[in-house]
């Protein structure tokens, strides 16, 4: 686990991951804890929105990996 964290792609998909856990938990709290329930437009924008963030991240970090690999 080390090695794969001493690299920095590693690095950045354990971040990333590591913050789609955090956004899963920020909705299970929010769900419990409010008092009118999450409205299905409010929670599919949310939802929407950050899979458009993760997916913006992860294909960064693959373009990361292919220009390391271009030797250049």
């Amino acid at each position: 686990m080390r090695e794969f964290l001493e690299s920095d792609v590693g690095f950045y998909y354990a971040i990333g991951v590591f913050t789609f856990g955090v956004f899963v938990a920020g909705l299970a709290v929010l769900v419990v804890t409010s008092p009118d329930g999450v409205g299905t437009r409010e929670l599919a924008g949310l939802v929407v929105g950050f899979l458009l963030f993760m997916f913006v991240y992860f294909i960064s970090m693959s373009v990361h990996r292919l220009q390391e690999g271009d030797g250049a």
